[in-house]
């Protein structure tokens, strides 16, 4: 890393996206890296002051984060799971990845969904997913008469075996 590099800028010699913010809260936390080679930015609840959301087993509540943001066109936003809430308390998000595209201007939500049996507190400021900017192919779009033959042909889930 170049020492006049912030932590989570990079000096690799590839196109670098820019996340434009725009706080919608005072009380907001912005979307942070918390190491210099992390994937991805953790995004925070910004709920009101004294109203934490208690999450029961099997509720799904729409998490406000407190921002907009515009994306450089041609990338997204996915946000995914934190790693920790999940494997340690089963709280995931219903659509993982969620993905938010670069001309959204609306303020970030996360859809979180509490997998386990036991309720879960989210207050104020908790890390509640990580979001990770990456690049969009389009496609160009075809119709055709026939596809070519595979192997594999039409076989569905497990057709290539069980390990």
């Amino acid at each position: 890393m170049n020492p006049s590099s912030a932590p989570g800028e990079s000096d690799h010699p590839i196109h670098q996206p820019v996340v434009r913010l725009l706080r919608l809260d005072p009380r907001a936390t912005l979307p942070t890296y918390h190491s210099d080679e992390a994937a991805g930015m953790d995004l925070y609840a910004c709920l009101p002051e004294d109203q934490p959301i208690t999450l029961g087993a099997g509720d799904i509540v729409m998490i406000h984060c407190g921002f907009a943001m515009a994306l450089t066109p041609g990338y997204e936003a996915q946000v995914r799971p934190r790693s920790g809430i999940a494997s340690k308390h089963g709280i995931t998000l219903p659509n993982a990845p969620g993905t938010i595209d670069s001309d959204y201007r609306g303020e970030v939500k996360v859809p979180l969904i509490n997998l386990s049996k036991h309720l879960y507190v989210i207050e104020h400021g908790l890390r509640i997913a990580q979001m990770v900017i990456a690049p969009v192919a389009r496609a160009r779009v075809e119709e055709v008469d026939a596809l070519e033959e595979t192997t594999r042909g039409d076989g569905g889930f497990g057709s290539t075996g069980d390990r």
